[in-house]
């Protein structure tokens, strides 16, 4: 597509984080292919919602994704011709309320104590140790480890906005050793040349660690990251200290993990076992 070069280029000068520019191209390069006889420029409203309904009844998109596509059109039209459409009758008007999905701590140590792989190993431990998005992590330099002071610096996260999260301590000597054995020049975690390590090969490496491990669900690491707050809200860590930790910009969103942890506190019974 002729435009996304400048639309990539517009976004990254408004500083959108390398992952969402990527999910935004991508999200537009499929709504595009649909468009049969009509330029980018002639997408008009009527255009947007023949294709979301056919994403619906073809598809069956989840609401939050619906959001998402809309987001996308809006954003695109909006930065590259300055047209505003309104489409606020194509958003769901019920809201999905799921719960995030998480594992319980001993799979994620069944998960660490079955990875050999020094590299792996450590990718899973910061993932879950710290909380931390694949974004965050494939962007770690080595600069941002201070282990003196045992924190570990997030520069311009999702959140549009720096952060400290704690490095755990059991975590370090692993690091230590990963860091002596691979000996990485400037991202913590690199591939071929020096290059950051892709997103893709640290959703394999979960992957396969769950599957070592004989995990019988779907293990990816926003689940480790979901995992991290549960747990840390299980153990009475005050929430607004875990929204820091998560970099989350509203309290409301933290506050999703507590409906999680709510039977666990309460210790409820089913009436099958009173």
């Amino acid at each position: 597509m002729k435009y996304s070069k400048i639309f990539k280029q517009k976004l990254e000068i408004a500083r959108y984080s390398e992952s969402t520019i990527k999910t935004y191209i991508s999200t537009l390069a499929t709504f595009f292919k649909t468009l049969q006889g009509v330029s980018v420029e002639e997408v008009d409203e009527s255009i947007i919602q023949n294709y979301i309904y056919s994403e619906i009844k073809e598809k069956n998109i989840s609401q939050s994704y619906q959001k998402h596509i809309l987001g996308s059109i809006k954003l695109f039209y909006e930065v590259m011709f300055n047209r505003k459409f309104s489409l606020s009758h194509l958003y769901p008007k019920r809201v999905e309320h799921s719960l995030p999905k998480y594992i319980n701590k001993e799979d994620v140590l069944k998960m660490l104590s079955l990875t050999e792989n020094l590299k792996h190993k450590s990718i899973i431990s910061l993932l879950y140790g710290c909380g931390l998005r694949v974004s965050e992590l494939v962007n770690l330099k080595i600069t941002d480890i201070d282990s003196t002071a045992g924190i570990i610096s997030i520069i311009q996260s999702k959140s549009k906005k720096d952060r400290y999260v704690m490095l755990p301590q059991s975590v370090l000597p692993l690091l230590r050793e990963y860091f002596k054995n691979y000996t990485p020049k400037f991202y913590l975690f690199e591939g071929s040349e020096s290059e950051k390590y892709s997103s893709r090969s640290i959703q394999q490496v979960v992957k396969q660690a769950a599957t070592k491990a004989k995990i019988h669900k779907t293990v990816t690491p926003h689940i480790l990251r979901h995992s991290f707050a549960t747990h840390l809200i299980e153990s009475g860590t005050d929430i607004r200290y875990v929204q820091e930790l998560l970099g989350h910009n509203s309290l409301l969103t933290t506050q999703i993990y507590t409906h999680i942890t709510d039977l666990t506190k309460r210790k409820i019974q089913s009436p099958l076992d009173i």
